[in-house]
C-alpha cells in the first residue's frame, strides 16, 4: 500500500531572524496545509533546508511535525545524507516519532557508483521498518539513480517502496516504470511535470508549489486520478508560470519569499542561501497574482 497518493508538500522550515527554528510559525504552516487539502507532509527535505540543520534540529523538526499532524495525514521524514551511517542514525531516530515513511536522497558531494547506491539504500532501509522513498535529484547531488538500479533496490529490499523522481528526464522515468512493472511507487519531484509523471503511472507529487498553492496542487493530482485528464492538464499548464517563478533562483529562496508575501511567516534563510534579488521578487509577485494566490 502506498504511503500516500496525491500532493505531498515539501514543507519549508521557518526560521526566526536569529536563525532559530520558529516552531510557532511551523505549526501554523502545518495547519494551513492540512486545512487546504494537502495529502501528506514531507518534512526536512531540500525545501526544508535540512542540509543546514544540526542533527538535533533536524530530528526536533521531524518530531514536532509528527506530533502536530497527529495522524491526520501521512508524514514523510527526510532522513538522507551523503554519509550512510548518518542516514541510518537519522532514519532510526525518526522512526521513533511515529512518521509514516522516510525520504532518502542519493548521497551528495561524494556521490556513489550504482553499486554504492544499492548498498546505501539497502543499508538505510534495513535499519528501519518504515517504508522508504528514494529521492533522485541529480541536479542537486551529482548522482543519478539509473532505472535498473532503482528497480533492483525495490525488488530486493522489501521496504523500499517508491521513488521521488526529480531528474527531469521523462525518458528515464518511462524506462524506470517499464522495468519496474508495478514494483515501485512513483512521485514527481518537479511541479512542472506532475501530469507527465502521472501519465507514466505516478501516484502524485512531492511539491514545492504546495507551500503556497496547496489546494491547486492537490487538484492537479486528484482530477487526474479521478479520470479527468483534460482538466488536470489545464490545471497543470495554468501553474507553469508560477512553477517557473518558484525556481527562478535556487529552491527554497523563492518559495520562502512567496510564503512571506502571503503573510504566513518570515523569509529568513540559512547561509549560503541569501535574500532573493529584487527583479526576481517582482517576477514572483506577478506570477502569484496571475495564479490568484496573492
Amino acid at each position: 500500500m502506498a504511503i500516500f497518493k496525491g500532493a505531498g508538500v515539501a514543507i519549508t522550515t521557518p526560521f526566526k531572524e536569529n536563525g532559530e527554528v520558529d516552531y510557532d510559525v511551523f505549526r501554523e504552516q502545518i495547519e494551513y496545509q492540512i486545512a487546504n487539502g494537502t495529502d501528506a507532509i514531507i518534512v526536512c527535505g531540500t525545501t526544508g533546508e535540512a542540509s543546514t540543520l544540526t542533527h538535533e534540529e533536524h530530528l526536533d523538526c521531524i518530531k514536532f511535525c509528527a506530533e502536530t499532524v497527529n495522524g491526520r495525514i501521512p508524514v514523510v521524514a527526510g532522513t538522507g545524507s551523503n554519509c550512510t551511517e548518518t542516514a541510518v542514525y537519522l532514519s532510526t531516530e525518526a522512526q521513533k516519532y511515529g512518521v509514516d515513511g522516510l525520504l532518502v536522497v542519493t548521497p551528495y558531494y561524494n556521490k556513489a557508483t550504482q553499486k554504492g547506491l544499492i548498498e546505501h539504500f539497502t543499508t538505510v532501509a534495513n535499519s528501519v521498518k518504515l517504508p522508504v522513498i528514494m529521492y533522485n535529484v541529480p541536479s542537486r547531488t551529482g548522482c543519478n539513480i539509473q532505472p535498473e538500479t532503482a528497480v533492483a533496490i525495490a525488488r530486493n529490499v522489501e521496504n523500499v517502496v517508491g521513488i521521488k523522481e526529480a531528474s527531469g528526464n521523462i525518458s528515464q522515468v518511462a524506462k524506470l516504470m517499464q522495468l519496474a512493472d508495478g514494483c515501485i511507487d512513483l512521485y514527481s519531484g518537479n511541479d512542472d511535470q506532475i501530469v507527465p509523471i502521472l501519465s507514466l503511472g505516478g501516484l502524485g507529487v512531492i511539491s514545492v508549489l504546495s507551500n503556497v498553492a496547496p489546494k491547486q496542487t492537490h487538484d492537479i493530482v486528484a482530477t487526474y486520478l479521478d479520470g479527468d485528464v483534460k482538466k488536470s492538464c489545464e490545471l497543470q499548464l495554468a501553474a507553469i508560470p508560477l512553477c517557473n517563478a518558484l525556481f527562478c533562483e535556487v529552491n527554497p529562496i523563492p518559495v520562502k519569499k512567496a510564503v512571506q508575501l502571503q503573510g504566513r511567516g518570515g523569509v529568513t534563510l540559512r547561509r549560503p542561501l541569501t535574500e532573493m534579488e529584487p527583479d526576481n521578487v517582482e517576477k514572483l509577485k506577478k506570477a502569484m497574482k496571475e495564479f490568484g494566490i496573492l
